[in-house]
């Protein structure tokens, strides 16, 4: 009567209820893969106490740089968060101590310097041209909320520290 019978129904029938199963299956199991694949193939990240630790010695501690640098290189830009937003780098550690030993060696390794960096370092040129170009700088607050002035403070960078204070910058520190 409508120009089926009843065993192409059946094989039509189940074509179609096999291709609402096989499709789905095939995707989800698809996506999955991607999933996992794409998982693995992301970096491990690295041990927070780990970083801590070498945050900590890049203020004071220059053989425990170097060792663990030599055994995780990928440590150099690592950073640690004190709490609220407040990151350090083992440079940041060594700049805001003074330590120009520990902050150059760090440089030479790759670490990434900053203002701060520049200003412990007594860059004078540099800073000043930095801060003429961007005079919102001049307030800037590095970890802890340590300014250039105090910087310039443990850098013994007299002309830097002589050129923020006539700039209005007279705090050392500067809090949330």
């Amino acid at each position: 009567m409508f120009g089926m019978n009843r065993q192409k129904f059946i094989f039509g029938s189940l074509l179609g209820l096999g291709t609402a199963i096989a499709v789905p299956t095939y995707f989800l199991s698809t996506s999955k893969n991607e999933q996992s694949n794409s998982a693995k193939s992301e970096p491990d990240q690295l041990d927070i106490g780990l970083i801590k630790e070498f945050v900590i010695s890049g203020h004071s501690d220059l053989k425990l740089v170097k060792e663990m640098l030599n055994e995780h290189p990928n440590l150099i830009n690592a950073a640690y968060d004190w709490g609220n937003g407040d990151y350090e780098q083992a440079i940041e550690g060594a700049i805001h101590m003074g330590n120009k030993e520990i902050a150059n060696y760090l440089m030479t390794q790759g670490a990434r310097p900053n203002i701060f960096a520049f200003t412990m370092l007594s860059m004078t040129d540099l800073v000043k041209s930095i801060i003429e170009t961007y005079p919102e700088l001049l307030f800037a607050r590095g970890p802890h909320g340590l300014t250039l002035l105090h910087h310039a403070q443990v850098g013994e960078s007299k002309e830097l520290e002589s050129y923020f204070l006539q700039k209005g910058l007279t705090k050392r520190m500067i809090k949330n």
